[in-house]
């Protein structure tokens, strides 16, 4: 399985190359040549493996240059029981008919991104240690990538995270559970911005090659092709438990900010799992829908990104956005290059016409919605009343639109994003109580913190890299 950029670099590289580079050296997004498409006989077989087992099958048709026996060892020893809580690592739960939860949050950090991060760390470890290498790995978070890549990095041999995120636009549990690691490898850096001010900067760092060779900077962003192909499989794994039979066809709704999420339910979909829809919700920053809805990508400043109680969606550029275009353009590099180098850094935006756009609809199943703070207090005040289950605001955004998207006799799986806990004051706001907190989190609002703050300047965030890798 070789490797290619959406903007057209010549080279092809495999998997353990673009494992430790993050982007492609034109700046784009590194995708499989083709996805590789999955039998009706191979997913019968599949049906019913164990998780760590399901994640090899699936891992195994994108990495060719990890020998089986460890690849296979490292899914055993990432998705267990004693680091997820259950054996079906992703169980579901039933709300009403036709409407039910994934349930990804119940890794270290409470958090879907554990799922994929859990296994990087361990990914990371062992190709570091078999070229005997070390790797700096440069982040953005809005919110929950941060805690699970670091909870994932810490103690890793030959690892150093420098972690960016939007000074004070974190919920105050999502700011302690990384500012109150201690860890000599872990740098938490709270940029005076948003977090697309972040995701800039670690663009702009990864964009300067000799920089990036000299320190050896890694990303662990949604950018990383291996944190999203590890995503691809609970959307196997949801299916599964959802159905009966490879016969039937389901949706997933997901909340979406970055198009990490559900662009590997686009690749799991395009690998031949029998998705009917992909329903992308966002929060007030509502760049995706707009697209969806219009056909407009029209990317908005600092100025005009909304603070919400949806904050890990606080997004308004979407990185992963351009794998999903490159595919709804039919994998044309040079118009992808226009359209992401040249249209958005020039005029802020870019209109693709009625026809891709029917192809993003018909051919692969997209439809959006949005949802407000009232939205998101009415549906986790209605789904805590009616069915005693109680979810974040992340969650809520995307049930919300499940409900209003979801068509007669349609099987929707709304993949939960966090725990409740991490956006407590919302919770309260909603249903005026405390939602519960795990034990090992008790207090950790008043832990120490290890945290330096600086401004949204690339050249500062290389200085500090350039400081703690002397």
């Amino acid at each position: 399985m070789l490797y290619l950029s959406t903007r057209g670099h010549p080279d092809r590289k495999h998997f353990c190359e673009i494992l430790l580079e993050g982007l492609a050296p034109d700046g784009g997004l590194y995708l499989p040549e083709s996805y590789p498409r999955v039998a009706a006989a191979t997913l019968a077989r599949w049906r019913g493996l164990p998780y760590h087992e399901l994640a090899f099958e699936i891992l195994s048709l994108y990495i060719d240059d990890i020998p089986a026996d460890d690849l296979r060892a490292i899914c055993r020893k990432t998705y267990t029981p004693e680091v997820f809580g259950t054996r079906e690592i992703v169980p579901l739960k039933k709300l009403e008919e036709g409407v039910v939860l994934e349930a990804l949050s119940n890794g270290p950090t409470l958090a879907f991104k554990d799922m994929a991060m859990q296994l990087l760390g361990n990914l990371f470890e062992y190709e570091l240690g078999r070229r005997g290498e070390e790797l700096n790995i440069l982040g953005a978070t809005s919110g929950d990538t941060g805690s699970a890549a670091e909870y994932a990095m810490r103690g890793k041999k030959g690892v150093r995270v420098f972690m960016t995120s939007p000074n004070g636009r974190m919920s105050p549990f999502q700011q302690a559970q990384m500012f109150s690691l201690q860890d000599p490898n872990i740098h938490n850096l709270a940029v005076e911005g948003v977090f697309d001010d972040c995701q800039d900067i670690v663009k702009a760092v990864s964009n300067d090659l000799a920089f990036k060779r000299r320190y050896r900077i890694g990303t662990v962003n949604s950018i990383n092709w291996a944190r999203l192909v590890a995503q691809v499989v609970y959307y196997f794994a949801g299916y599964f438990q959802a159905t009966k039979s490879n016969d039937e066809r389901v949706s997933f709704a997901v909340p979406s900010g970055n198009f990490g999420n559900i662009c590997a339910g686009h690749v799991a979909r395009s690998m031949g799992l029998p998705i009917a829809r992909l329903v992308l919700a966002t929060n007030e920053n509502d760049v995706l829908d707009e697209f969806f809805r219009t056909g407009t990508y029209r990317v908005r400043g600092s100025q005009d990104t909304y603070e919400t109680s949806s904050p890990s969606m606080d997004i308004s550029k979407a990185s992963n956005f351009e794998r999903f275009v490159f595919d709804l353009l039919g994998r044309d590099a040079a118009k992808l290059r226009k359209l992401f180098g040249e249209e958005l850094g020039t005029q802020g935006q870019f209109h693709l016409g009625e026809e891709v756009m029917r192809r993003a609809r018909e051919q692969y199943g997209f439809v959006s919605g949005k949802s407000t703070h009232a939205d998101r207090l009415a549906t986790i005040r209605d789904t805590w009343q009616r069915f005693g289950t109680m979810i974040d605001t992340h969650t809520a955004d995307g049930l919300k639109v499940a409900r209003e998207r979801r068509q007669p006799g349609e099987a929707i799986v709304v993949l939960e994003t966090a725990l409740p806990i991490k956006f407590a004051a919302t919770i309260v706001e909603a249903l005026g109580r405390e939602p519960d907190r795990p034990a090992k989190f008790i207090g950790i609002e008043d832990l120490p913190k290890r945290v330096t703050v600086l401004p949204a300047d690339a050249a500062q965030i290389k200085q500090f890299i350039a400081t703690h890798c002397a």
